[in-house]
């Protein structure tokens, strides 16, 4: 029954990216595999986006990476010491080379660090917050911080380390200006140190990775090439799976993920990933854009906020459009483990559309007003329709919401232009603790990253001052008690509306063995194919 409901939407796929798929080598060793989008770029600094990042991470690497179970592991660093609170020295591996077969020193970690501390830099915020590194010998560098910071590792594993030979060889030396649509040598090209060397790339058609013969270390895997495709329609990347003309999807379609359990020959990979799906708002503007509303901006009142939040049947959206595929919560956080699991942080506000109206009435909007709330269409899962059916069931109480989908570079760069009345947004990673959300997303926009996801232009002094505290405590009890006072006020205030947790079900060949992390990144060097 899937097979036949499935075969005709191959139609759907672009004929240029369905000959790329099908013209690709089926050797056992190659891994063909898809998701909704492309990545955004290959400059590893220009866009802090989970799926551009993974892929990335395939060619580039950090000191310190993450095993399979999400914990710090050596990589570039063989090992690394704290003197005091402000200083960190590392060890680095001798003997590696980048790609292009220049060796890996000192020099490129400086030169990395500093290239992702640059404004049009998506990681600025935590380059700038592992202080100034230094070299001290061709194979030692050392950090000074400005402050104590509680994650010291975990925002060095955010910086990928570049050549900086190759970089000045490129005129690379700047990270490329993605919202400005600049095209650079780095955003169309790599050169890592990782265990996959980049063989084309046709940017929204198919890239191509192969294995790298001189890797530093032994690979697990067997896969020695690797064809992504990117396929938007739902309904054609199942049906690409079916037919083993792919061999993995990492976001099938959730209404699709119980037909695919019961089939031969295909297999499900599953479990939750650390990432929350939200509402932003703008509260920045006097005027809110794209709205009937004139001279003032309805955002700016939390009552109105309020109403949106209390409007959503966020039972509905689990059961039937998710197909309980993901965990509902009040917390904007991409991990129970941010609110230390405090039930009461957890909590939403209660589901009530008679509420909702009478805070609508009570803010000066009885008959409700229009507004366009901006949304990708392959990017998260489900996105789309979780936009439509929040339109939906916002216009019981009186809005009128028009949804814009579009491909998520377009939805990036809109949105990091500030470019929108409201959007819906993920936030997620291999990092639990709260300081990743804090510092990029609930504190006030300002210079050297802080606020640069805080894309509702919000200005919350209490919430800032109180985010800005955590990032610094170095007492744990102290610490826990500011972090659960931030997210405390950031409920009170709905600057954001949180919608859920989304579980990551990968769907792949019965043949193909790779391991599910809960940061939803496929690590290549891991995969086997029998």
């Amino acid at each position: 029954m899937l097979r036949r409901r499935l075969s005709r939407p191959m139609l759907l796929l672009p004929a240029v990216a369905l000959a790329a798929l099908l013209c690709a080598p089926a050797q056992a060793q190659t891994l063909r595999w898809a998701t909704a989008g492309d990545p955004l770029t290959l400059d590893p600094y220009a866009q802090n986006e989970s799926m551009t990042n993974a892929v990335n991470g395939q060619v580039y690497e950090f000191l310190v990476a993450y095993d399979r179970k999400l914990a710090i592991v050596p990589q570039l660093a063989t090992s690394w010491t704290q003197d005091g609170p402000l200083k960190w020295t590392f060890k680095l591996r001798p003997g590696v080379k980048f790609h292009d077969g220049k060796p890996f020193t000192a020099d490129d970690v400086v030169f990395s660090v500093n290239r992702a501390k640059q404004p049009t830099s998506q990681i600025a915020v935590y380059a700038i917050a592992v202080g100034e590194p230094k070299k001290i010998d061709d194979l030692t560098v050392e950090f000074t911080l400005p402050q104590v910071e509680p994650i010291f590792l975990q925002k060095i594993n955010t910086i990928y380390i570049m050549s900086k030979a190759w970089c000045e060889e490129n005129k690379a030396t700047v990270t490329q200006n993605f919202a400005g649509k600049e095209e650079s040598f780095a955003s169309r090209n790599a050169n890592g140190t990782g265990p996959y060397m980049l063989v084309s790339r046709e940017a929204g058609t198919k890239t191509v990775y192969k294995r790298n013969p001189n890797y530093w270390r032994k690979i697990e895997g067997n896969v020695q090439q690797v064809v992504y495709t990117p396929i938007q329609s739902d309904a054609t990347r199942t049906a690409a799976l079916i037919s083993g003309e792919i061999d993995f999807v990492l976001d099938p379609a959730p209404r699709d993920v119980d037909p695919l359990r019961k089939m031969a020959g295909v297999k499900i990979i599953e479990g939750p990933e650390n990432r929350i799906v939200f509402i932003g708002l703008d509260q920045g503007r006097d005027e809110l854009l794209y709205s009937n509303v004139k001279g003032k901006n309805p955002f700016k009142d939390l009552r109105v906020r309020k109403a949106l939040y209390q409007a959503i049947d966020i039972e509905t959206i689990k059961t039937r459009l998710m197909n309980g595929q993901a965990s509902p919560t009040g917390a904007v956080t991409p991990s129970p483990l941010g609110t230390y699991n405090d039930p009461e942080l957890e909590k939403r506000l209660p589901y009530d559309v008679a509420a909702s109206k009478k805070l609508l009435a009570d803010a000066g909007y009885p008959n409700g007003f229009e507004f366009t709330l901006d949304c990708p269409n392959n990017r998260y899962v489900n996105d789309e329709k979780i936009c439509i059916t929040l339109a939906s069931q916002w216009a019981k109480i009186g809005l009128n919401v028009r949804v814009l989908a579009q491909n998520k570079s377009l939805f990036f760069n809109k949105v990091e232009k500030l470019d929108t009345s409201a959007y819906l947004f993920g936030w997620g990673g291999a990092i639990t603790d709260a300081e990743t959300t804090f510092t990029p997303i609930y504190r006030n926009r300002g210079e050297k990253g802080v606020g640069e996801y805080n894309r509702g232009n919000y200005k919350d002094d209490e919430l800032d001052a109180l985010a800005a505290s955590s990032s610094k405590e170095p007492d744990p009890e102290k610490r826990k008690a500011i972090i659960k006072a931030t997210f405390k006020r950031e409920q009170e205030q709905v600057h954001y509306i949180p919608l859920h947790r989304q579980f990551i079900p990968w769907a792949a060949r019965s043949n193909v063995e790779v391991v599910h992390r809960a940061d939803n990144w496929l690590e290549w060097q891991w995969i086997n194919i029998k």
